[in-house]
């Protein structure tokens, strides 16, 4: 078979049924002119139908990459599993499989990515499925939702509970992927791919073998080709042998609203002086204080939201290598971007592969996690994976059940309230207009966090807001820090609904978090 081929006819070799996995992580190595040719095939032909489509991390994007939003049409997308979904904010059009997904037009999933990972793995060894602990007590577990995103995935579970050695799991049963559509840089004749313009190698290796295992089909896609031979044996992350055809897309972008920048893929190093600082405001005083729970030497696993200017807090303050960095796309150390190009580093130390990323998160291999939080209720549960009013602003879980469910501490950011009028100074913060609704529930709409099982499990547990430090006892939640110029009774408990209270020996933060300089991290 002559490996190099066009979409079009990679998507021809597609059949009716097929179980498809697609690597990508938003637009951050995201096969669109496949996944494109899929959708025109279909459009064209009404073929390949009823496809169940595997996506650890989501496919696309909503600024110029559809990734799944090519497939996400009726009678050719019967199933979906997925770590996350494109999301967006309300201003922009609802992607077509969110529309899919909350009219019930497909049976969706939302599966923690480092799981599906792991269901890949299994399947390729013929191992019974993944036995795992991650997720008890969240959303994924059949006590709540099991992952379904929806009734028609409701009634085909994908999880269950079950015995063993004396304890409880949760069981994910194998669900054998027969095509995989992967991207890369990089092609030779023989189908040797190497990832030198990639900002992740993210599982293209686990996915192909995966198929190969299973007599399946694995189409890559590549920005060029070149002759066998002249690639370096250490650069080439996937075999030709795992590989059946190679689409070259010349305009591929590296990431989300990113081309190409050489810094993002480990080409070049950049001056640290040449990163944007955090920007002065309430939201930069939340992760300075979150800051406060590193020291130098710690491994750090970083989340999007406020969490993701904690590193811009030390390069502030100096100390832009005092701490390494993992993030779930594979970056080791470096910075952390944010914005269109989070999931992606700059001045990395290395690149994992994801699935050994999330082995690390999985097991606890890391000192603190810095995620944020859509909603928080009395008992410590966090939302970040569901949103029922505006589905799309979130993208659901992708790796937070997992991080969360292995960290031995856990830092959480976020706004006390939403839509208050904030007053910030440098010698404090002041509530002039009450916000709109309280971010501290009775009760989360979606599970995505246990806050019982980390008591359960012995977890350090914090939530840091614009007005105090939260922190999860037995006793429920319990203000530990106040900013300066908060009333505690009146913007905390008050504005809570009393669902977090006081604590006896509280102390008032200092000042420097408050000030438009540095704040002195490390002294």
């Amino acid at each position: 078979m002559s490996k190099p081929t066009s979409a079009a006819d990679a998507a021809a070799r597609i059949p009716d049924g097929a179980v498809v996995t697609v690597s990508s992580s938003s637009a951050l190595g995201c096969p669109d002119l496949v996944l494109q040719a899929i959708g025109d095939r279909f459009d064209a032909t009404g073929h390949p139908r009823n496809l169940t489509t595997i996506h650890p991390i989501a496919a696309g994007d909503m600024y110029g990459v559809k990734g799944v939003d090519h497939i996400a049409k009726d009678g050719l997308l019967t199933r979906i599993l997925g770590g996350s979904y494109p999301s967006g904010p309300s201003s922009k059009p609802m992607p077509e499989i969110w529309k899919m997904i909350v009219e019930d037009r497909v049976a969706a999933y939302n599966v923690p990515s480092g799981i599906l990972f792991d269901m890949t793995r299994e399947a390729a060894a013929r191992r019974p499925g993944v036995l795992t602990k991650v997720g008890m007590d969240t959303f994924a577990d059949p006590i709540r939702q099991g992952c379904a995103m929806n009734k028609t995935a409701a009634q085909a579970p994908i999880v269950k509970r079950v015995e063993f050695e004396g304890d409880t799991w949760l069981h994910y049963p194998n669900i054998v992927p027969t095509v995989a559509v992967l991207r890369a840089t990089t092609a030779d004749d023989h189908g040797n791919l190497t990832y030198e313009h990639e900002g992740a190698y993210l599982g293209g290796l686990e996915q192909a073998i995966c198929v190969r295992n299973h007599g399946g089909l694995v189409i890559a896609q590549v920005s060029r080709m070149t002759k066998r031979g002249s690639l370096r044996p250490h650069d080439v992350r996937v075999p030709g042998h795992l590989v059946d055809l190679v689409v070259i897309d010349p305009d591929q972008k590296q990431t989300c609203e990113t081309l190409y920048d050489p810094a993002i893929s480990g080409q070049i190093m950049r001056p640290w002086d040449s990163f944007a600082l955090a920007e002065h405001g309430v939201e930069k005083v939340i992760a300075r204080r979150a800051a406060m729970e590193l020291s130098p030497g710690m491994t750090a696993n970083l989340g999007f939201g406020i969490s993701a200017m904690v590193p811009r807090i030390l390069l502030e303050e100096g100390h832009p290598e005092a701490v390494t960095w993992v993030i779930e796309q594979g970056a080791v150390g470096g910075m952390p971007l944010t914005g269109f190009a989070f999931g992606c580093a700059s001045n990395a130390d290395a690149f994992v592969p994801s699935p050994q990323q999330f082995i690390t998160f999985q097991g606890g291999g890391f000192d603190v996690s810095f995620l944020s939080f859509m909603e928080v209720d009395r008992e410590g549960n966090v939302n970040v994976s569901k949103l029922a009013k505006k589905p799309y602003l979130t993208a659901g879980c992708g790796g937070f059940v997992d991080i969360t469910s292995g960290a031995r501490k856990i830092v959480f950011s976020g706004w006390f309230e939403a839509g208050a009028q904030i007053d910030l100074t440098p010698k404090g913060i002041t509530v002039t207009t009450p916000g709109t609704f309280t971010k501290m529930v009775e009760a989360v709409e979606h599970v995505t966090f246990s806050g019982r099982r980390a008591l359960q499990v012995g977890q350090e547990v914090l939530y840091i807001t614009e007005r105090c430090v939260i922190r999860l006892t037995d006793a429920g939640l319990i203000a530990t820090e106040i900013i300066p110029g908060i009333d505690p009774a009146r913007d905390i408990v008050a504005a809570s609904g009393g669902r977090v209270q006081i604590a006896p020996d509280a102390i008032t933060l200092p000042p420097s978090l408050l000030a438009d300089a540095p704040m002195g991290w490390g002294k």
